[in-house]
């Protein structure tokens, strides 16, 4: 069980892990744990021994795992540094169509209008997978479950009371409370929040209609939090709350989820194996963009979702575009290995060598 105590006492862990992914993200400094297994060589180089600097913005989902990659990396191949701001998908997207940056970062795939107004051309490169999970801060409940229906009318603001009538007869042995739900959504423009809607709008007619799907919504009910980071703090210092983060963030704070029911109607709860399982049931096709927005298969969890580097397919600077490969291929092989204890899915073998294809047609101008 977790206390209020232990949940409140975890409130100071959300924003010193912002202050971590800013520190590095600013400095391109390294970001050690106690967990690292690798040994750095210092007289080991990359991009031919060239001093390269490459600067990436983008999807909060995916930070904790790619400032990961990137300390890791730089232990390695001192001559690479890479700065990678997490603030947030539309605002990735933003600044990558602008040519700010090396890289952006996103949760949804570019669509085509938004890879036609890149003059120098866009490269999708799915780095790894996570789910989005419904984490809450009710401290006498363990578990929980919740019904399509049921998170669907959370968020519709039908269903405001923990002690709901169609909460409690799904969860007969859980204290639910007689108080108010207070649901926790993305302020800033979310791929996270593009996925969650796209799987609620794919779910619900009801939602559809009423808010879609997008980077940005109006939501009917709750309160704003900025990146994955925001949401998880305000769901630890709020007590009643519900809020969707990436599964990573409950996972690192300990911080309870909902099993939600699936396709199939089977309650699953959201793990490394449900989300391979929900990755394994969906092809990737050629252009590299998916959009896994209500899974099959009875052990599949039912919100999961591909999140890609976004790279141009041309660049000025032949450095950087090596040291880009070289990161990235990098990540792609060495450094899945650290996908698990973030929270996040290993690629298949076959999703690899589709992104190491699409990295080879990128070029110097």
């Amino acid at each position: 069980m977790i206390s209020t105590v232990s949940l409140k006492r975890k409130v100071w862990l959300v924003p010193v892990l912002a202050l971590t992914l800013g520190l590095t993200a600013c400095g391109g400094n390294k970001a050690p744990t106690a967990t690292d297994s690798t040994t750095p060589d210092a007289n080991s180089s990359s991009s031919g021994g060239q001093s390269v600097s490459l600067t990436g913005a983008g999807a909060s989902f995916p930070a904790p795992l790619y400032q990961r990659w990137f300390s890791e990396y730089n232990k390695q191949h001192p001559n690479v540094q890479v700065s990678y701001q997490s603030v947030g998908s539309g605002a990735g997207v933003e600044q990558f169509t602008q040519g700010t940056v090396d890289f952006g970062a996103s949760d949804v795939a570019m669509t085509d209008e938004e890879i036609g107004a890149v003059k120098r051309g866009v490269a999708l490169l799915p780095m790894t997978a996570g789910s989005i999970v419904l984490a809450y801060n009710l401290p006498d409940v363990t578990q929980l479950k919740l019904s399509r229906q049921d998170y669907v009318d959370i968020l519709l603001g039908k269903i405001t009371q923990w002690n709901d009538p169609a909460i409690a007869s799904l969860n007969p042995d859980a204290k639910l409370p007689d108080s108010k739900i207070t649901v926790v959504h993305r302020s800033d423009g979310s791929g996270t929040t593009g996925v969650f809607t796209k799987h609620l709008s794919a779910i619900n007619p009801e939602w559809k209609d009423k808010v879609g799907d997008g980077k940005t919504v109006q939501w009917p009910t709750g309160i704003g939090a900025k990146g994955n980071e925001g949401v998880t703090a305000q769901i630890l210092q709020t007590e009643g709350a519900l809020g969707y983060v990436e599964y990573g963030y409950a996972k690192q704070q300990e911080i309870p989820f909902a099993t939600l029911e699936n396709k199939s109607g089977k309650y699953v709860a959201a793990s490394d194996e449900s989300a391979a399982g929900a990755l394994s049931a969906t092809t990737l096709p050629e252009n590299l963009r998916a959009f896994i927005t209500d899974p099959e298969g009875e052990d599949s969890y039912p919100i999961v979702t591909y999140t890609w580097i976004l790279a141009y397919e041309n660049y000025d600077d032949p450095n950087k575009l090596q040291g880009l490969k070289d990161v990235v291929n990098w990540s792609l092989t060495d450094g899945q290995a650290y996908a698990k204890e973030l929270g996040y899915v290993p690629l298949p073998n076959n999703v690899v060598q589709k992104v190491q294809a699409k990295l080879e047609t990128m070029k110097a101008q």
